[in-house]
């Protein structure tokens, strides 16, 4: 079913961030605990996992090259390996080039990880990466000594674009962003079974009526990326169009396994339990899950005491405010099949000055991590030029900021332009991309325009919301 049912209510909702010297970082209740440049490259997605006795992340990078000092090479950018077991201290260990070609037309921005004693038919004493390869490929890489990476196989090539997928580690059902050649969209869903990683198998494609081949009309909003809830719950969160014409997509995944397969609208449409349009100048970027909400405003009522919340950010696109501002949506999906938004939240532009400071302001995503220590309490968005905030959701009704950091420039981050010819002006200001948690608590922040990456905790009042 279809609704376009929306309840807006914006939010002025957070601490200043206060002037600085190009040397300096702005924050409030977080603070940095260790650093690393990722050889200047360019970072998309950063994903920690525990690997024994170790913590290891896995940088995706967008498209460009840089010298890697392990190689002494030039390479395209790929996927950064780092050990972080002394977050004061992270290690870098290895790089893997990704596909030639900049920006969103190479490099490797997503990465997932699974331990083969988790998979079905893994190999239990191995640990699996899976990647995208630029636009055009999804790869699983054998990581279990991080630094000798090696290429297991492909799971899918001959694309035309792929993004940020999602990997069931217990039971090795992978949903890939993919872009299969005679589908209308550039971006839509691909269901395979990686349960045995060195045997990819291929399930289905899927994506919104009007993607597939042989349709009519003006093309949906493409995928960005999906996040399901396993077996246990059967549910996949599709977030489509990242920065207009968003789409919230819930569907149910035994139904989208087993169901019918050939792409025809009813059978795109079978597994759907629910949809949600944006108004067209919000887009869907990540779509997170926070389910089984105990508010205590609520603690009292005789029902609806607890809740299910989808938290939809939108991906800010333009430099300088050059467009519709993207924001935080906080969407009550109790009754799922009438989604209906109930709150959202943004940085206040005149807090910092933000639209003048340069590149982008406005929100690009959430953490994804369900880890328990901050699952139902905490989400951390990267907010590009106004960096990491950390939004209490305890009450999804009324989130309120706790914490931020806005990382200082560095020698390596890159200008960002708006204007052209005698009318282009550049400035150099931070874009925080990515955000990530893992299970110690830690905060992974990476940057768009080559800074780095920032590893950060929370400090003062906002650890109280951890607890």
């Amino acid at each position: 079913m279809r609704h376009r049912y929306w309840t807006f209510a914006m939010l002025v909702l957070c601490g200043g961030a206060f002037a600085q010297s190009a040397a300096e970082a702005e924050k409030h209740d977080m603070e940095l605990v260790g650093y690393d440049d990722l050889q200047g490259r360019s970072a998309y997605q950063p994903l920690v996992h525990r690997q024994g006795d170790r913590w290891i992340a896995y940088i995706g990078h967008h498209g460009g090259r840089s010298r890697n000092p392990l190689s002494g090479a030039e390479e395209p950018n790929g996927t950064s390996i780092l050990d972080v077991t002394d977050p004061k201290s992270p290690r870098y260990l290895a790089h893997i080039p990704g596909e030639p070609g900049k920006d969103e037309a190479g490099g490797a921005q997503m990465a997932r990880v699974c331990d083969g004693s988790e998979l079905p038919k893994g190999d239990k004493g191995k640990v699996y990466l899976l990647r995208n390869y630029g636009d055009t490929a999804h790869e699983i890489w054998d990581v279990t000594d991080p630094t000798k990476p090696a290429r297991l196989a492909t799971v899918v090539d001959k694309l035309k674009g792929t993004h940020k997928s999602w990997w069931e580690c217990d039971t090795g059902i992978a949903f890939l962003v993919s872009g299969v050649e005679g589908w209308r969209a550039r971006r839509h869903p691909q269901v395979y079974d990686l349960s045995d990683p060195a045997k990819p198998l291929f399930i289905r494609n899927f994506g919104l009526p009007g993607h597939e081949p042989g349709a009519s009309g003006p093309v949906p909003s493409t995928l960005h990326g999906p996040i399901s809830t396993g077996a246990k719950h059967n549910r996949v969160y599709f977030a489509y169009g990242a920065n207009s014409r968003g789409v919230l997509q819930i569907v149910d995944r035994e139904k989208l396994l087993n169901g019918p397969k050939e792409p025809t609208p009813g059978n795109l449409v079978y597994p759907q339990v629910s949809r949600l349009d944006l108004p067209p100048q919000f887009g869907a970027h990540t779509a997170f899950p926070v389910l089984g909400m105990e508010i205590a405003e609520f603690a009292k009522d005789k029902d609806a005491r607890k809740r299910d919340i989808v938290v939809v950010t939108g991906e800010t696109f333009r430099n300088e405010c050059q467009e519709a501002r993207q924001m935080v949506i906080f969407v009550d999906v109790t009754d799922e099949t009438r989604p209906v938004g109930v709150s959202s939240w943004a940085v206040p532009e005149k807090s910092g000055d933000f639209c003048t400071r340069g590149g982008r302001f406005g929100t690009h995503s959430s953490n994804e991590s369900f880890a328990p220590i901050y699952y139902r309490r905490i989400l951390f968005f990267a907010h590009f030029n106004a960096g990491v905030r950390a939004l209490d959701i305890r009450d999804p009704f009324r989130p309120k900021e706790i914490a931020y950091y806005i990382p200082a420039v560095t020698a390596r981050t890159e200008k960002r332009c708006v204007g052209k010819g005698t009318e282009e002006r550049c400035k150099i200001a931070i874009q925080t991309n990515n955000v990530e948690v893992d299970e110690r608590g830690y905060i992974y922040a990476v940057d768009r325009a080559n800074t780095g990456m920032h590893i950060l905790r929370l400090t003062g009042a906002a650890r109280e919301a951890m607890k």
